[in-house]
């Protein structure tokens, strides 16, 4: 698997931005991504260190539309970078 395709998205919440002044990045990746790849995958796409990689694989979620046709989004794997004290993300993360 490419290193590009690993990586789907950063996830951009409140509570993301608070992880993000403790050195945590949050990521939503491939579902058959392993945590060695995601470590490989930021290491080379953002020049930083990885420190650790805690992933988490998210439950699909059941949608209703109209009274009795019941959707259901799909599992997505979400994927936590700790970076070694002093890397950043920045540039990444300015205009957001």
């Amino acid at each position: 698997m490419n290193v590009y395709q690993v990586l789907k998205r950063p996830i951009l919440t409140e509570k993301t931005d608070y992880q993000r002044d403790h050195n945590q990045y949050i990521f939503e990746v491939d579902r058959r991504a392993n945590k060695h790849q995601i470590k490989e995958a930021v290491e080379k796409i953002f020049d930083v260190r990885v420190v650790a990689v805690n992933t988490m694989v998210l439950k699909p979620k059941r949608r209703r539309m109209g009274r009795k046709v019941i959707v259901s989004r799909p599992a997505w794997k979400r994927a936590v970078v700790t970076l070694a004290p002093g890397e950043r993300i920045q540039e990444f993360f300015e205009g957001v």
